[in-house]
């Protein structure tokens, strides 16, 4: 008998192989067989939320489809789990992909492939997704097509790899004893994180402890990739605390919900963090004093009880919308001079027919 786990993961496995060979037609009929009529689907900005399947295709995966023609969606992470409030979860991590041939968001095209990563987690009730909570990396398609508007990051901006396992796709039977040292290990890193600056120096966190001296903190692009514990605090942790020192003093508004499932480790809040810009440090962002609710969907891979690598995905577009900064309309400001039609790639046939090819006899 297979058990709830497996099952959520076979569940949602139509879904990303219709996804993978992208047809919107199919993709429509997989999600309504798996969602509810009424399930939320909450996407990052500016998308916004949608109830149904319908919406949410017409909302966000229409327009994505109509830029990148050759859409295909790639998972590195499927993992699941139950939280503590006794939601049961399946958590993806991967990244689109296609050929940017047309506008998409005023991004303009550049006719060569680009890649969006994504954190995706399920809410499935009684063999039925309840709720969607999508972070796509808008950004990281801003810098691809030379586009983004905002401040550099200070972290390396690059493609995010998979699991360096290669075990993301968590197979079944699920173990529930497995799972959950995993997640406990996790809940008790972030549990010593949020002691400073609150509760002394740097050194409260222990950092050591919990991880991996070669480990990967891949986080959003406008943040970049750390390497190492040194990495990590200088490319953004320090810049983070520096700017919002009063991180973790709002635990009771905030709903937690992480998972295990293998060495792998979950957490969703929608939002999970809530603090304010008081301080200059973060983003190039002047400290207005301005309170914000985060988004920030995180996977998590154990190694030899210690995490090697962090994957972090946060709504930066939503958080800069709430300090006032409207990201896009930046965005159109800074490509007026750019082309924003839609491009049509030649048939190399028709371009490109190499003399010594004709002299040998080899094309007609």
């Amino acid at each position: 008998m297979t058990d709830l786990h497996t099952a959520n993961k076979a569940l949602i496995a139509p879904m990303r192989a219709t996804m993978y060979d992208y047809d919107a037609e199919n993709l429509l009929r997989v999600l309504d067989g798996i969602c509810a009529p009424d399930t939320m689907f909450h996407l990052c900005d500016p998308f916004g939320d949608s109830i149904g399947a319908e919406a949410f295709l017409k909302n966000a995966l229409a327009g994505l489809s109509a830029a990148w023609p050759d859409l295909e969606r790639r998972d590195y992470i499927v993992m699941a789990g139950s939280d503590d409030h006794g939601h049961d979860w399946v958590g993806c991590g991967g990244y689109y992909t296609g050929t940017f041939l047309a506008p998409w968001l005023d991004i303009p095209p550049t006719g060569l492939p680009v890649a969006m990563r994504f954190h995706e987690f399920f809410r499935i009730v009684d063999g039925k997704v309840l709720e969607l909570q999508a972070l796509w990396d808008i950004p990281e398609v801003m810098m691809q097509a030379r586009a983004w508007p905002m401040v550099p990051s200070l972290g390396r901006e690059w493609h995010v790899p998979g699991p360096a396992t290669c075990d993301g796709l968590v197979p079944g039977p699920y173990d529930p004893q497995v799972g959950e040292a995993t997640k406990n290990i996790i809940i008790k890193m972030l549990t010593h994180l949020k002691k400073h600056p609150s509760q002394g120096g740097p050194e409260m966190m222990d950092m050591p402890q919990f991880w991996h001296e070669r480990m990967s903190w891949y986080g959003p692009a406008g943040i970049g990739t750390g390497r190492g514990i040194a990495g990590f605090r200088n490319w953004h942790q320090i810049p983070f605390l520096n700017g919002m020192p009063d991180r973790g003093q709002y635990l009771d508004q905030i709903t937690y919900h992480f998972f295990g499932d293998g060495n792998y480790a979950a957490v969703t809040g929608w939002p999970n963090m809530i603090q304010t810009v008081t301080h200059d440090g973060w983003l190039g962002i002047a400290p207005a004093g301005q309170r914000l609710n985060m988004r920030s969907l995180d996977f998590w891979r154990l190694e030899n009880g210690r995490i090697r690598e962090n994957w972090v995905l946060v709504d930066l577009l939503d958080v800069y919308k709430q300090l006032g900064v409207d990201v896009f309309a930046r965005l159109r400001e800074f490509n007026k001079a750019r082309n924003m039609g839609t491009i049509h790639l030649p048939e190399w046939s028709s371009v490109w027919r190499p003399k010594t090819w004709i002299l040998t006899g080899w094309l007609p």
